[in-house]
């Protein structure tokens, strides 16, 4: 049976039913009776899947509860005393990484891990269109004769085989990845990796930057064990919960269990301004409240990206590893150059590419595969999450050249397009591929374009029993004076927000626009007021905003009723503090 639409809206202006997100509220009540909380932060608890006894862990996620021990990861004990015989040793390291925000993170954890330890070390990004993803034995042999003998990857070489034997007799090698295993694991000292086939540790939803966190923790035990910390003190490793966290996000992993507990900490690391790279970022940024999940994923994510994707790969690296303050603003500066001009890569590419997506869909594709003649590779990625979230359907975008198509793709929950880019290179009709399940990389020859999407539709065919366009999960109604900042600090306990767990979702009834208008340097923010029956006022911004019905029901509806759907936001300004509704639909009341 249909779930029933919230206030009747089955079809909004972005085209979404709104349905109500599901609790107990028995159980919600006994939370908020047991923690003394509002009964409102209760119900959200419960709609989680939260319950009674794992409430208080929800709430204040630690890793002393949350941690486990490091060496339940398969060949942690093997890596930890590798790493330990090269700072014993004070051998040459080399960090191998990879280009997105979670290798950034790693390599830079990695980097500043070691190197405080003794290790000369020195990082290694492979450029995008050069390279490519992962490590390649021109680079790797090219380490090995600069002096390495310890090459650790980080957030790559699972699937490295190849390269990785440019190694073997000159350096030993360490992987600390988090993408699909398939079969047997190269031939390295250790290959650290939640996902290997045959690694039981339960903690597959780990990004990269997480397992180079957890090898450090395993290593500093193996040094205090032999004594190493005898005559000189052990580094904090706490404070790299900051990269943690922001790669966490930034890979989109779910915001549950651990993740929750590394993400919650790794934000007030963050707040406390110690990192010169991320405080440059931040006032490049300008970001005025305190760091937040949002601020990690759509402030600070987007330009240590736009570096690897269309600038110097290395460039989010170099910033975050970063002691000088002069050094990392300028560093920040030139990424938010880098950014603006990836953004205006993506948009050429995203009208073309949202175009073939439209007629796919219409056609009854469950995946979507769409292709174009000198697509920079840099935006592929992001141009398939954004046409992920217009139709629902798991997404592979890809750049051609030279009858080469290279591209990434992007799914939705519940549909694992990694396992099928990794079968489809299995099958032959892919030249690289491999990822996870909400995000892969691949590559293939143009001439097998339709077997490769006829591929995906037969291995995704469950993806076309979603609906074209995703439910809005609605947590509940409000009226406008209900907004407080009481109200938001409230529901901020069940933060941080991201995928795993929804920021909660609410519905202002019967709204009425007094006044809306375009903001922003490219106009692409609507700036909105509204009044609610019960009275009262609220501020309400819609971002992404440039064109669309949302934005023309938003900019024309003025004094009519409409329902305003979103998340509340706190905003400081001037020693101020205000609530904000930030829009993700509406409808006509």
């Amino acid at each position: 049976m249909p779930a029933e639409a919230v206030l009747g809206v089955a079809h909004s202006a972005q085209g979404r039913r709104w349905i109500w997100r599901q609790g107990d509220s028995r159980i919600g009540l006994a939370i908020a009776q047991r923690l003394g909380l509002p009964e409102l932060v209760g119900q959200l608890l419960a709609a989680r899947g939260v319950g009674i006894e794992q409430a208080p862990v929800f709430l204040e996620p630690t890793l002393r509860a949350l941690l486990p021990d490091p060496s339940v990861l398969l060949d942690m004990d093997r890596a930890a005393a590798r790493l330990a015989r090269a700072v014993q040793a004070g051998e040459p390291v080399a960090v191998f990484g990879d280009y997105d925000v979670d290798g950034a993170c790693s390599g830079a954890l990695m980097l500043r891990f070691l190197r405080g330890l003794g290790c000369p070390v020195r990082a290694y990004v492979p450029d995008r269109l050069k390279e490519g993803y992962g490590p390649n034995p021109a680079a790797i042999a090219a380490l090995c004769a600069e002096g390495a003998t310890l090459i650790v990857c980080v957030d790559c070489g699972i699937a490295a085989h190849e390269a990785l034997e440019a190694a073997r007799g000159r350096a030993d090698v360490v992987v600390l990845d988090h993408h699909k295993s398939e079969g047997p694991v190269p031939a390295v000292a250790a290959a650290v990796n939640p996902n290997r086939l045959d690694c039981t540790s339960g903690l597959r939803h780990l990004c990269a930057a997480s397992v180079a966190f957890m090898a450090a923790i395993a290593t500093l035990r193996t040094l205090r064990r032999a004594g190493f910390f005898a005559d000189r003190p052990e580094p904090n490793l706490l404070s790299l919960l900051d990269l943690v966290a922001l790669a966490t996000v930034c890979d989109v992993m779910p915001l549950t269990g651990l993740n929750r507990a590394l993400v919650t900490q790794g934000l007030k690391v963050m707040a406390r301004g110690e990192r010169p790279g991320i405080s440059a970022l931040l006032e490049v940024a300008q970001a005025r409240d305190a760091p937040s999940a949002y601020t990690l994923g759509f402030l600070l994510g987007p330009r240590i990206n736009a570096s690897g994707r269309i600038g110097e790969p290395d460039l989010g690296l170099r910033l975050l590893a970063c002691d000088d303050p002069v050094e990392a603003r300028a560093m920040a500066e030139r990424l938010d150059v880098v950014n603006r001009r990836r953004q205006e890569v993506e948009s050429e590419v995203l009208a073309a590419a949202f175009a073939q997506a439209e007629a796919q869909a219409e056609a009854g594709h469950p995946a979507l595969l769409v292709c174009g003649e000198g697509w920079h590779p840099g935006v592929v990625g992001i141009v398939a999450g954004r046409v992920k979230e217009k139709f629902n359907r798991p997404v592979c975008v890809a750049g051609v050249a030279e009858g080469l198509a290279k591209g990434s793709g992007r799914s939705v929950p519940g549909v694992d397009l990694g396992a099928a880019v990794i079968a489809a290179r299995q099958s032959g009709l892919l030249a690289t591929g491999g990822g996870h399940a909400m995000a892969a990389g691949f590559s293939f020859r143009m001439e097998q374009r339709d077997a490769f999407h006829a591929f995906l539709d037969e291995h995704l065919s469950h993806a076309a029993t979603l609906p074209t366009s995703a439910d809005l999960v609605v947590d509940g109604t409000l009226l406008v004076p209900a907004a407080t900042v009481a109200l938001v600090e409230q529901v901020a306990r069940l933060g941080p927000f991201g995928a795993g767990n929804e920021e909660p979702v609410f519905v202002f009834p019967r709204a009425r626009i007094v006044r809306a208008d375009r903001v922003g340097k490219e106009g692409n923010t609507i700036r909105a007021f509204v009044e609610g029956e019960g009275g009262g006022r609220l501020k309400a911004v819609c971002f992404r905003a440039r064109e669309g019905a949302l934005a023309d029901l938003l900019l024309n509806s003025r004094g009519v009723p409409v329902h305003l759907c979103g998340a509340l936001r706190a905003e400081s300004w001037n020693g101020n503090v205000s609530v904000s509704l930030h829009v993700q639909d509406a409808a006509m009341a």
